[in-house]
Formats: structure tokens, C-alpha cells, sequence
């Protein structure tokens, strides 16, 4: 006896929100490999913004449909969202709705449900496949974690249980695309190997590049400039959708407390930004100690104390413009990274998301010795 409830306003997304607390006090471990639970709990602001269709800048070109879960007891055990983005529509001309923040017990009958109320929704907009999970779009969470399980996530990347997956499949959900994460580990710091260094020397002389630091005291002039590279550093990668600015601006200044502003740069060439790398510290280190997700003034106090401490972190955010992509730039990015962690004492990051086709990215990450510890899936299905 389970039934479907769509929920809207302060309440409603509040139950909404909740329901990442529910579920994981009923579902159990549900993990491989006799794994611990290593999910950390999101902090409810954060997620409320994420669906705030009135004042997060994402909804003024998409819609959201939010449903529950209920059993027969009254108690929520999933919940999923219904996500139009049209900008993606119109950007790559497709008729695809998206699902996302799902999470659910191991049932499933209640997946089916859920995703099937989310479907309906979107069928019922002209929308003819779905896809997810996206959390709300592509420049945010995305993916169902297949692989991984035993290491805990960073910051802006799920983590669920291994059972997700096949809740997903069981609904007639297929791989459309994989997301890869890649470690760079603490023991070797972010070591290069020598024959790196000296081809990142050799491209450093021949293409006159010259590396700044990311100035946070004009982070939105900054930002800026970083937006035209992005787009076209990212344009033509699967799922992109060049961010309008006040999207772009809303997530940056979210990103500003955490960003690492000596180990974020900009490359130029006279005066041109042709690339870029952020690197933001990993708050889940300090989630990990607010299991409510609550932000009280204790909590608070936590962030601004620990936050600081934290020397391990994410690559959030790197690009080349399309003419220096194939100049053997990356080795000399890795050598700079190598350098600033040497300077910084920083103990090693992710490089996340990657998709698992990026060969111009993935082979000179594999040639340095790396190799992918996580991996997301996107799934999609076609709706009749």
C-alpha cells in the first residue's frame, strides 16, 4: 500500500527535504562489498535553494514537480523530482525531461511509483524521454554513484546506496552516459613525474602562457571573464548547457566561502584568459559532523573554524579554450597544481565529474599514473 503524493510550498518542500533523513532511517545499509554507509547529510539550506523556483535564477528556464513516498503507515519512504530544463531543450534541440533528487528505500514497487508519477509529469509537458538523476541540471549534482561505495563523497557529489541502481533498472532505466572521478592521493601529494615537468617547461616557452591566481576580491569581474571561457571550453560536451549569468553568479557566490583562492588559477596569454582550474576545500570533511544538515549557530561556528583546516579538496572546475586544447597544455596544468599543493600543503583532491569518453582529458590523467576511483551513471529512459 504505497501512495504518491506531489507536495509544493514551504511545507511541502520542507517534507520534501526531509525525506533524505527518512529514508536512510529505514532503508538500512544497502551497500556492496560489506561497505559502511558513507553518505553525509547535505545541509537543508542548501538543498532548499536548489529547488527554490521563485528565487534560484535555474527555474526562470525550467519547472520542477516535487513528489513523495508514503506507506501505509503515513511514513515517507522515497521521494523524487520532475525537472523541465527548457534551456536544454532549446540548446541541443531535444524533447528530454529529468529526474533527480531520488532517494528510496530498497522497494521496488515505491521507485516504480515514484518515477512513474515524475514520467507522467513530464509526458504531460511533450516531453518524450527521461533522464537522471540530475540535481537540477548538469552544472549541478548528477548521477547515480555504481561504483565507489567504500570512499565518502566530496563536496557536491552523491553518495547512495549500492541498491539505487538497480531500483533504477528495475523501472526501465538505461546507461546513457558515465560520470568519472579521479583521485589524486594524498601520499603523493600532487606529485608529477619529472618527464612532466619538463614538457610542461617546454609548452610554458612555446605557447607564452603565464599563471595567476583567481582574485576573489573581484570574484564577480572574475567570474565573469571565467563564464565566456567555460562555454566555450564545455561546449560541445555531452549534456552541456551554457549557463545563463545570474545562474552562473548564484552558484559562484555559494562557491565563494569554500574556494581556494591560492590554488585556484587562471592561465592567460597576453592578457587573454585561454584557461582555468577552481579548486574548492571539501566541506563534507566538516558535514560529517552536522548529521542533521541544520545550520545553527553552532553549526556555523563549526564551518568557519574547521573549514579553514581542511587540505584536501575538489577540482570543480577546469577548461581550456578549443584552439589550445591540443597543445599538450594539461601537463603543464598538473605542474602547476604540482607546485601551488607544494606551496599550500595540500594533501590531494578529486577531479570530478569527468565523462568516461573525455579521451583528451582521460589519457593524460592515465599517462600521470591516475586512475578513476568513482563512477556515476546517468540513466535514461524513453517514455511511450
Amino acid at each position: 500500500m504505497i501512495r504518491v503524493e506531489q507536495v509544493d510550498g514551504r511545507r511541502g518542500v520542507s517534507r520534501f527535504v526531509q525525506a533524505w533523513w527518512d529514508v536512510r532511517e529505514r532503508s538500512g545499509a544497502g551497500l556492496a562489498n560489506g561497505s559502511r554507509d558513507r553518505a553525509v547529510a547535505p545541509l537543508r539550506l542548501v538543498v532548499k535553494d536548489s529547488l527554490d523556483d521563485r528565487k534560484n535564477p535555474f527555474y526562470r528556464n525550467a519547472d520542477r514537480a516535487l513528489f513523495l513516498a508514503v506507506d501505509e503507515g503515513g511514513q515517507t519512504i522515497g521521494r523524487v523530482a520532475a525537472i523541465e530544463n527548457r534551456a536544454h531543450n532549446r540548446h541541443h534541440r531535444d524533447r528530454v525531461g529529468f529526474f533527480g533528487f531520488f532517494e528510496c528505500v530498497d522497494d521496488a514497487g515505491a521507485a516504480r511509483a515514484l518515477l512513474e508519477a515524475a514520467e507522467g509529469w513530464l509526458a504531460a509537458r511533450g516531453l518524450e524521454e527521461c533522464r537522471g538523476p540530475i540535481s537540477p541540471s548538469m552544472n549541478h549534482e548528477s548521477g547515480l554513484l555504481v561504483d565507489g561505495f567504500e570512499t565518502p563523497p566530496v563536496l557536491m557529489t552523491p553518495w547512495n546506496p549500492a541498491y539505487y541502481a538497480s531500483l533504477i533498472e528495475d523501472a526501465g532505466y538505461e546507461k546513457v552516459q558515465d560520470l568519472l572521478g579521479y583521485d589524486i592521493p594524498a601520499d603523493r601529494g600532487l606529485a608529477v613525474p619529472e618527464r612532466i615537468g619538463r614538457l610542461a617547461e617546454r609548452t610554458r616557452k612555446r605557447t607564452g602562457i603565464r599563471f595567476r591566481a583567481l582574485d576573489v576580491g573581484i570574484l564577480e569581474r572574475e567570474a565573469e571573464k571565467v563564464l565566456d571561457l567555460y562555454c566555450d571550453a564545455w561546449s560541445g560536451n555531452w549534456g552541456f548547457v551554457p549557463p545563463p549569468w545570474d545562474e552562473f553568479w548564484h552558484t559562484a557566490k555559494d562557491l565563494k566561502s569554500v574556494l581556494v583562492p591560492e590554488f585556484s588559477f587562471v592561465a592567460e596569454v597576453e592578457d587573454e584568459i585561454v584557461g582555468f582550474m577552481m579548486l574548492a576545500r571539501d566541506l563534507n570533511q566538516v558535514l560529517t559532523s552536522v548529521p542533521s544538515g541544520r545550520l545553527t549557530p553552532a553549526t556555523l561556528f563549526k564551518l568557519l573554524t574547521r573549514l579553514p583546516k581542511v587540505r584536501r579538496g575538489r577540482i570543480i572546475l577546469l577548461g581550456l579554450r578549443a584552439e589550445y586544447r591540443h597543445k599538450g597544455i594539461f601537463p603543464l596544468f598538473a605542474y602547476e597544481a604540482a607546485r601551488l599543493a607544494q606551496e599550500t600543503g595540500f594533501r590531494g583532491a578529486e577531479a570530478s565529474w569527468i565523462l568516461d569518453d573525455n579521451d583528451a582529458l582521460i589519457a593524460p590523467m592515465e599517462a600521470m599514473g591516475l586512475r578513476a576511483y568513482k563512477r556515476w551513471r546517468v540513466y535514461e529512459k524513453e517514455m511511450g
